[in-house]
């Protein structure tokens, strides 16, 4: 996958997604959306702190869910497409990100 300019698909400031790719990850984060406007509406409106807490537990772990089908799809793509070309420095990029998601 290139894009116009020959470059590699990601080349760290964009990427060109499916368009189930783009559909799937936007949908994911319009709900994930939708649920942090709950969670403040339960704050305005004084919802026991219990019920909160188990609604920003839910959302975490959307997001969680939103990380692992993006950075699939990064491997799937990305990743494989540079090591393809020849990038090694692609493995390093993705070894420095892991280590920054497993904080």
């Amino acid at each position: 996958m290139f894009l116009t300019d020959n470059k590699a698909c990601c080349n760290h400031k964009t990427k060109q997604r499916s368009e189930d790719e783009h559909k799937a990850l936007i949908n994911r984060l319009n709900r994930i959306e939708g649920q942090i406007r709950g969670i403040k509406k339960m704050v305005e409106t004084d919802t026991y702190c219990t019920d909160i807490l188990i609604q920003v537990s839910a959302v975490n772990a959307a997001l969680n869910a939103f990380n692992k089908e993006l950075l699939a799809n990064h491997i799937r793509t990305c990743v494989a497409d540079d090591i393809k070309n020849g990038n090694d420095s692609t493995i390093d990029e993705l070894v420095v990100t892991l280590q920054k998601l497993m904080k």
